[in-house]
């Protein structure tokens, strides 16, 4: 494959988790609770929302496999700048501000609707901004390094969890939004990794009160935290092993076979890691089981996609996901800031009812369709114009 060639199975895989994203318009949980006894709908609405705590859903698997795909494309980043960069400074000064564009476009996004800026770190765009500066450094070093890394990363972590110690019996979690007896509470040695108790949780009740806010931060009511950058730059560095296997030499088949493999791999030292009590499998904080687990689960998928769109060369079926994958900041923003006007607009245009021609349990599926339709069409005309988005 030339260097320079574009990857389209990544525009699709990326395409496909765009499209996981901008759908939570369509609401499966409402038609879920409207219609109680659909094992159906009850399955949708479990695969478009986060777990509580341990575990896996589709959804679940937006952030890692976007922060994935940095990694995969970053090799032919790299080759491209090189090509237009004279030097190495230039190029890592270029990465460096792409860096920053995206931290600064996560807290502007989170601000929305806000009376000032709301400084957080915990969205996607923050957390790949936050660790981008390191991969980039790291694409330039061997796979030794890379993998160096990854480990360092992945155990220090895990120590960091592991030693921070336990609330006291009379620790109060209701200040910090838990109740004492939840049922997702881990008990023994994984407790470590706990709600809004955990190492990272304390590191953002300083860090975050270092800016200025509407009042002092106690907890993030989904358990999130800035320190997950670190983690999900595991996950981009599994993401970039991938790229240099896609840009090496090798025969696409063996390519194939080792996605395979490595995505088993990472799913089954997950599933022990999380069941031997080592460590959890947390998404909401990334643990080191995550990295793992999520990032097996992303070389699968991008194996599905290179094996169909880039070895097998179907792609006519795939043009709905290209135009996403390949405006995926512009579709981030649009469904991110665009949503609510869009929503709105409908119902002043359409009436305020029109989403119940179907019945009440499905206007949130004719309403949420109607707004994904029109995302769709804005990214379409922009890919028509030849207008992309990049940072």
């Amino acid at each position: 494959m030339p260097v320079l060639t574009r990857l389209t199975s990544a525009d699709i895989y990326r395409g496909f988790v765009m499209l996981l994203m901008m759908a939570e318009v369509l609401h499966f949980g409402d038609v879920s609770e409207a219609l109680p006894e659909s094992s159906f709908w009850s399955f949708l609405a479990f695969h478009q929302d986060h777990v509580e705590w341990v575990g896996c859903s589709l959804h679940d698997m937006i952030q890692p496999s976007f922060s994935f795909l940095v990694g995969v494309v970053l090799p032919y980043s790299i080759a491209s700048r090189l090509t237009q960069e004279s030097s190495f400074s230039k190029v890592f000064a270029h990465a460096l501000k792409r860096s920053l564009i995206l931290i600064l476009l996560g807290i502007f996004l989170r601000s929305q609707y806000k009376t000032q800026t709301y400084f957080t770190f915990e969205d996607t765009l923050s957390q790949i901004g936050l660790g981008y500066p390191f991969l980039f450094l790291l694409g330039f070093r061997s796979q030794k390094v890379q993998i160096s890394a990854l480990v360092i990363i992945l155990v220090g972590y895990w120590l960091a969890f592991a030693l921070y110690p336990l609330p006291d019996a009379n620790f109060d979690y209701a200040s910090v939004g838990v109740a004492k007896d939840w049922e997702h509470n881990l008990t023994g040695f994984t407790a470590h990794w706990n709600k809004n108790t955990n190492f990272a949780w304390a590191f953002d009740q300083w860090f975050l009160n270092l800016f200025p806010r509407e009042k002092p931060f106690i907890r993030n009511g989904g358990g999130y935290s800035t320190l997950s950058f670190i983690p999900t730059l595991g996950t981009m560095i599994l993401g970039l092993l991938a790229g240099n296997i896609l840009k090496s030499d090798t025969l696409p088949y063996e390519k194939l076979k080792k996605f395979i493999i490595l995505g088993i791999s990472g799913l089954v030292i997950g599933l022990i890691l999380n069941r031997l009590g080592i460590c959890p499998n947390v998404k909401r904080i990334w643990t080191p089981t995550w990295v793992t687990f999520s990032g097996g689960l992303c070389f699968l998928f991008l194996a599905f996609f290179y094996w169909i769109i880039d070895i097998k060369e179907k792609t006519n079926w795939a043009y709905f996901l290209k135009v996403i994958g390949m405006n995926s900041i512009a579709a981030y923003c649009i469904a991110d800031a665009l949503g609510v006007y869009i929503s709105k607009s409908l119902k002043i245009h359409l009436g305020e009812n029109y989403a119940t021609i179907f019945g009440l349990p499905y206007q949130s599926l004719v309403h949420g369709g109607l707004m994904l339709l029109i995302y769709w069409l804005i990214l379409n005309w922009m890919f028509k114009k030849k207008i992309f988005i990049k940072i």
